[in-house]
């Protein structure tokens, strides 16, 4: 087989692909017999085998169909995010599927095909082949959004995020026509060749990729969207929103940036220095006056793309490391917060912060869980928020950004306020009703196992900040 057809490089991929088509045959053949089948554990254990596919690619750098798909150490790393975040996200929809009704075949091929485009994505070394991903996977994410049929706050959620989403991409293409327009290609190493030292050209390319992308991860002013569109949609899709869709922007930012327009860094670190400033603080300090948790949640992510951001304000292979090994943190982290939350709602009826009162003698284990996420999320050790958030900061301060670091530890205390209220409220509130709290089994086990990773990945620290240095080295090889 020519190098430059190299199916192996895409099986991951063809497998998701595969398994996604699977789930939708085996759902219309379930209905035609009228038998009940549980797609949600099936999709869950499909994905061992993409998992394994990937695994075969790691430590490889390579690149085939005529420079537009490129297998190295960030794309595996990026590839395997979005399949732990499409696992777990499967895990938490099972029972909140079924008490919902949401047909389960389309619901759960629309993950899996938002994962495909999302790991395309990751290895796409070509404009048009990221435009391309980025659209497949947004579709699927714009069904999800409205899935909730009859439920008004689902479909204004999804009539907005698929109104500012076609906006954001229009940018977004606009600007790649720029910078082919000012390069004569959409390659990302020729174009980093062929920039030279910008213009009024890039300059506006600049901004429109960063109009496109800054959508994505719900950077400010781009962010609007977010606390409608993260509490109007079904919870287990809030949660893969919050997660997959910001590692994707992330890694556009990395490719396109970081490798494409790597020439004109002093032209756009400084916008991306601005962004992080202005996004941290203004998702912070919205979040404060939430009262329902996914709303507070929304917030939140904005704040943490501003943390993300800073690695981008001086890029360099430790920054690179930091971002990846914050954004794996975060993944485990915020899908962890999620999985409480749609155990805590499905038992008491809210997602009001206020519903969560007592909750500790209600389940104290779910209480438990529940606050190790959150605890994370303030960035107390061991977490792996702490020790990924510690990291981000070191090695941005160690580029000589020492004001930035200030500012992002300013608001990671203003962050713990609102976050502790959450807790306080599972442990110092009286409970409204003392009915003991059951967890379905599929949501405590999602829950279970993203709180246990969390601490993993702080307590084992090095081998993971080793291996996202690895791939920050290759980002410059």
């Amino acid at each position: 087989m020519s190098p430059e057809f190299n199916l192996v490089h895409i099986l991951p991929e063809l497998l998701v692909l595969v398994l996604a088509c699977i789930v939708v045959v085996i759902d219309f053949l379930a209905k035609r017999r009228d038998t009940q089948l549980n797609l949600g554990y099936l999709a869950a254990i499909g994905l061992v085998a993409p998992f394994a596919a990937l695994a075969g690619l790691a430590g490889r750098y390579e690149i085939s169909y005529f420079g537009s798909f490129v297998i190295d150490p960030t794309a595996v790393f990026f590839k395997a995010l979005f399949l732990l975040a499409a696992a777990v996200t499967l895990l938490i929809s099972v029972d909140y599927a079924r008490e919902r009704a949401l047909p389960p075949g389309e619901y759960y091929a629309m993950i899996l095909f938002a994962t495909f485009g999302f790991m395309f994505l990751a290895s796409s070394r070509e404009l048009i082949t990221t435009y391309i991903s980025l659209e497949m996977a947004s579709i699927s994410l714009y069904i999800l959004v409205g899935i909730l049929k009859g439920d008004q706050r689902s479909t204004e959620a999804a009539l907005k995020y698929l109104l500012l989403g076609a906006l954001s991409s229009a940018a977004f293409l606009y600007g790649i026509v720029l910078i082919y327009a000012a390069t004569g290609t959409t390659v990302l190493p020729d174009i980093a060749r062929r920039i030279g030292e910008g213009g009024p050209l890039a300059a506006v390319a600049i901004v429109l990729v960063l109009a496109g992308v800054g959508f994505k991860i719900g950077a400010v002013p781009f962010h609007l969207w977010v606390p409608d569109v993260y509490q109007g949609a079904p919870t287990p899709t809030t949660a893969f929103l919050s997660v997959a869709s910001k590692a994707a922007g992330f890694v556009l930012l990395i490719r396109i940036f970081g490798q494409g327009l790597i020439p004109l860094e002093p032209l756009w670190a400084p916008l991306m220095a601005t962004l992080a400033i202005i996004t941290m603080t203004v998702g912070n300090v919205a979040a404060l006056r939430q009262s329902n948790v996914k709303r507070l949640l929304g917030y939140s992510s904005i704040a943490q793309a501003g943390y993300v951001l800073l690695a981008l304000a001086s890029f360099q292979p430790e920054t690179a490391s930091g971002l990846m090994y914050f954004l794996l943190a975060y993944v485990l982290t915020n899908l962890g917060a999620f999985a409480g939350i749609v155990a805590i709602a499905s038992a008491v009826g809210t997602e009001e912060i206020d519903g969560m009162r007592g909750l500790a003698r209600r389940a104290p284990w779910l209480a438990l869980f529940t606050t190790l996420s959150f605890l994370s999320l303030i960035g107390m050790p061991p977490m792996g928020g702490f020790v990924s958030k510690f990291y981000l900061f070191l090695t941005v301060y160690q580029q000589g950004l020492v004001l930035l670091v200030l500012i992002a530890v300013l608001n990671t205390a203003i962050a713990a306020y609102y976050y502790i209220r959450v807790i306080r409220a599972m442990y110092f509130l009286d409970a409204v009703d003392a009915t003991a709290v059951v967890a379905a089994g599929a949501v405590r086990l999602a829950l279970i196992v993203a709180t246990i990773a969390t601490i993993a990945v702080g307590i084992l620290a090095a081998p993971f900040i080793q291996m996202t240095l690895v791939a920050g080295q290759e980002l410059f090889r």
